[in-house]
Order: structure tokens, then C-alpha cells, then sequence
């Protein structure tokens, strides 16, 4: 009897435990920000690896040989056209000038004497006195001494024009380079290294490639290239350290030829630089604006990638249903450019599709807040 007693009790209080429980709830179902697909204009900012050059890089040969007795500039000077740059020993020079001279002088009195001997002949001639010989032998003496004289003169000419190349001067105004060649320094047309380099760094020429399919789509977009040129806005510098140079640049020439080994083509874009801050032989990024008319824009949280593949979720009656898109690569903005696989019309989930799977059921996010933040500007890798 003490034993039932005790199983009722246990059954009991079990019974008023279980009473207590309370009844499980369900989970909230999640809600997802979701995006209305629609058409846009954008601006893509196309970066471009590029090499910078001076306008002119004047490599300064010597056009004499000798040894180097002045040297009138420094590294990194700024000459002007017509400026001396080095002297060359002039003293032997100068007695070849001195010994055309001579020779010159010379001749001429060679031509005056001949002169005088040929018009003696010429009247004894008239008189009968001397022979037709002897008149033809004078004459010819006479062109002789004035042949004599021509070379004598072509000889001072170039003897003046070499004492002229002792002082190497500068072809154009510019930034000087390096000086391997000191004073004493024996210097001549064939040395391996030029004396210096004259960079005209006014304006900076700025060489870039782009790929054929980016070639052919620049044309398409203005009808031609002589139009692209024309037309093309003005571009952006980004230098080495990865500030922005304050001056715009324009595109001046597109290669006409494809490299075969790379498939891309060569363009240049000049760049004023009144305040020195471009170098010759440096490197930067050119960014050219592309504008983009009725683009399908995307935040970039709104993909995932799956084997090299862009996929997003449309939603579909109410479910998450993946999609492969084609987009345009973005370095450094929040959005793509969807080039295919999207359609005006279409709702895609924008925020936490890392965590959707294939049918989770979608309850767009009530909140009027934008889900996916507008950016003007993108820059394409």
C-alpha cells in the first residue's frame, strides 16, 4: 500500500511538471533586403599601367674626340636650347683652324698669280706672240689654282666646324641627366654612354596599352579612332605613390599596329608639367573615364563566386533562386556593371546571400532605408 502511495505522488508531480512546461515557439522567419533591377548611367574609371617619358630624350654625343676640359652643367640642371653643356680641348682645334686658314690664304694668292699668267697669255696670244698652247696651259693653271682654293676653303669650313663641336651644346631646353664623364675624361662620337640626356619634361609623354577587345570597344563607342581622339575626355594621372597628379592629360595617338606577342596596342597621352613634378622614366596608372549608358548596376555584396563564377539570387515566387551573371570587374567601388544575366524587372537579394541556399523561402526587409549604397564612380581592373 506504501509502495502505490509513493508512485502516485512521483506520477503526479510529474504530471504538474510537464503541466508547467511552456509550448515551444516558432522561429521568426528572416527577412532579406532585396533590390529591384533597373537601368542607370555610370562612369567607369578604366586604370591603365603606364611608363612616362619626356617629350624629347636627347642623348648628347660628342661629334670630336678629345678629353673633356669643362663640364658647364650639373646633374638634374635645367638648360636651355643652345646652352653649353661641355667643353672639349679646343687647342688642337684651333691650330687646324689656323692651318686652313693658311692654306686658304694661299690658294688665293695660287688664284691671283695664275690669274695674272693666264691674262698675259691671252693678250700675247691676240698679238700672235705666244701659242694656242700656251694660252690652254694657262687657263688650265688658272682652274687648277681655283680648285685649289675651293678645298682649301671646304677645309677651313669643317676645321671652324670641329672647333665649333669642342662646345657641346644643348639641342633643345630641357632637365639634364647624368654625367658619367668628368673632366680629363677622353671622350668621342663612339663612347658607350651618351655625356647626358636632355629631357624637354614641359610636357610629359605618357605611353599605355590596352587590350584589342578594349581597342575595339573604345572605337565602337565614338564611331572611329580619329573621333575617340577627338572626343575622348580628359584623363588622370596616378603617380607612384599612388597620389593623383593635379593636371589633366589627353590621349594624343593610338597605335595603328597590334603587338602580336602581347595583342595590345600602344597609346600615348601628354601631360603639361610646369612644375617639374613628372620625371622621365617613371611610372604611374592612367584612368579613363567610360561612360556607361542603361547599365544594370549591382553592389558587389549582392554576388558570391563559385569556381571563377559571379552568381546572385534572383527571387523567384518568393524563393532564392541562383543565377550566373556576366559582370564588369571593379577594383576599389562597391558595384558591378552586370553585362549579362540580369534584366530590368528582375529582384535579387543584396544583403547576406554568403548564407542563402537554393528555395530559402525570401521575406523582403519592410524598411524604406536603401539597401544597396549609389556610387557615380568605379574603377575597373
Amino acid at each position: 500500500m506504501k509502495q502505490n502511495l509513493v508512485c502516485a505522488v512521483a506520477f503526479l508531480y510529474c504530471f504538474l511538471m510537464m503541466g508547467c512546461r511552456k509550448a515551444p515557439t516558432m522561429a521568426p522567419e528572416m527577412e532579406y533586403a532585396v533590390m529591384d533591377i533597373s537601368t542607370t548611367d555610370r562612369t567607369l574609371l578604366s586604370n591603365y599601367s603606364a611608363t612616362i617619358r619626356g617629350r624629347q630624350d636627347i642623348d648628347i654625343y660628342p661629334q670630336v674626340s678629345g678629353t673633356i676640359s669643362k663640364v658647364c652643367i650639373k646633374e638634374g640642371e635645367k638648360v636651355r636650347q643652345g646652352q653649353i653643356l661641355f667643353v672639349i680641348d679646343q687647342v688642337p682645334y684651333k691650330a687646324a683652324l689656323q692651318a686652313a686658314e693658311a692654306d686658304v690664304k694661299m690658294a688665293k694668292a695660287g688664284v691671283a698669280t695664275a690669274q695674272l699668267v693666264y691674262d698675259s697669255k691671252k693678250e700675247l696670244f691676240s698679238q700672235n706672240v705666244v701659242s694656242q698652247f700656251d694660252l690652254s696651259t694657262a687657263e688650265n693653271d688658272l682652274l687648277t689654282a681655283k680648285a685649289q682654293l675651293a678645298q682649301a676653303q671646304a677645309q677651313e669650313v669643317n676645321a671652324r666646324n670641329n672647333l665649333s663641336y669642342t662646345e657641346v651644346k644643348s639641342p633643345s631646353s630641357g632637365v639634364a641627366g647624368t654625367l658619367p664623364y668628368r673632366v680629363g675624361a677622353l671622350v668621342s662620337a663612339s663612347i658607350p654612354q651618351p655625356l647626358t640626356t636632355i629631357s624637354d619634361n614641359s610636357n610629359m609623354y605618357v605611353y599605355f596599352s590596352m587590350t584589342e577587345n578594349q581597342l575595339l570597344s573604345l572605337i565602337r563607342q565614338y564611331g572611329s579612332k580619329d573621333k575617340a581622339l577627338e572626343e575622348m575626355p580628359e584623363i588622370d594621372l596616378l603617380l607612384n605613390d599612388k597620389s593623383t597628379y593635379p593636371e589633366k592629360g589627353k590621349i594624343e595617338t593610338i597605335s595603328g599596329v597590334i603587338d602580336r606577342s602581347t595583342g595590345s596596342v600602344s597609346l600615348r597621352a601628354v601631360f603639361p608639367n610646369q612644375e617639374g613634378l613628372l620625371h622621365s622614366g617613371g611610372a604611374g596608372n592612367v584612368i579613363i573615364p567610360v561612360q556607361k549608358t542603361n547599365a544594370v548596376v549591382i553592389p558587389q555584396a549582392a554576388t558570391y563566386e563559385i569556381q571563377d563564377k559571379r552568381f546572385v539570387y534572383k527571387v523567384v515566387d518568393g524563393k532564392a533562386q541562383s543565377a550566373p551573371v556576366e559582370v564588369t570587374r571593379v577594383n576599389g567601388g562597391k558595384e558591378y556593371i552586370v553585362d549579362e544575366g540580369l534584366t530590368p524587372g528582375d529582384v535579387i537579394v543584396v544583403e547576406g546571400v554568403g548564407l542563402l541556399r537554393e528555395g530559402t523561402p525570401i521575406h523582403p526587409k519592410s524598411a524604406s532605408a536603401p539597401t544597396a549604397a549609389s556610387q557615380n564612380q568605379t574603377k575597373e581592373g
